[in-house]
């Protein structure tokens, strides 16, 4: 994750493990979109522990990952023998200018400086080349997926109320600058395969639970064991799917 200096965004490499196993991958048809185009050249910017890095591989496209967390970092190299992955942050890409196809920043951009970042992705992008940024978000239309959402987000979310990020609601929201084009957007659905011990594991991946006093940590799980164990749509179920709605925008290098 990218945030160089910020607690949260740099709480993820004590799991770094956990978060490589447990973490959705993102569906091969968003990046497809995202780089319809652009080369093969492409940065994968706040890398994490490669699960996004890993799909650009298989997509045949030439990576190279960008991640500040050196526990994150090492995950992604045991993960993916051979990727070059670099010690770096979005407001400081270790990469000559305009020396890429393209930049990816998976689940990550949240944690830039926006105006910094920009301008840096702007100078390591050739004219011409792409911008995306892609997130996974849970599909809260689901009624068991709000209820998580509202355990695992706490205080951060409105009690009782659908959250809709901003870049789902406002899509149009988002704008990368004067480097590049205006932002398309475009979504996928897709689901991840899911059990009690897994929903478990994915609250443990969050920088809210790896961040939180004992205390709290035991009510957050007693309270994921209860929806488990009483919703009727997962009670006595030993697998499940986990719906999500992955938001894919791209831009195009001035």
């Amino acid at each position: 994750m990218l945030g160089m200096g910020n607690e949260p965004a740099l709480s993820f490499g004590t799991a770094a493990e956990l978060y490589d196993r447990i973490r959705p991958t993102y569906p091969a048809e968003a990046l497809r979109w995202a780089l319809d185009g652009a080369g093969r050249r492409i940065v994968d910017l706040g890398a994490g522990t490669g699960i996004m890095t890993r799909v650009l591989v298989n997509l045949g496209y030439e990576v190279t990952a960008v991640e500040p967390d050196s526990l994150m970092r090492a995950r992604l190299l045991a993960a993916s023998p051979g990727i070059t992955a670099l010690g770096g942050a979005a407001e400081s890409i270790p990469l000559p200018d305009g020396s890429v196809d393209g930049v990816v920043a998976a689940q990550s951009y949240h944690w830039f400086d926006p105006q910094r970042a920009l301008t840096e992705i702007g100078r390591v992008i050739r004219p011409g080349g792409t911008f995306a940024a892609i997130w996974n978000d849970r599909d809260e239309s689901v009624p068991w997926v709000a209820e998580y959402a509202e355990i695992i987000e706490g205080a951060d979310r409105p009690a009782g109320r659908r959250h809709v990020s901003r870049r789902r609601s406002d899509p149009d929201s988002i704008q990368f600058g004067p480097l590049f084009t205006t932002v398309e957007h475009a979504s996928f659905a897709h689901e991840a395969k899911q059990t009690a011990a897994g929903l478990l594991d994915l609250m443990h991946s969050r920088s809210r639970y790896l961040t939180a006093s004992p205390h709290l940590r035991g009510q957050l799980d007693d309270q994921v064991r209860a929806l488990v164990a009483d919703h009727p749509d997962l009670r006595e179920r030993e697998e499940f799917p986990l719906p999500y709605v992955t938001t894919a925008f791209r831009a195009t290098r001035r």
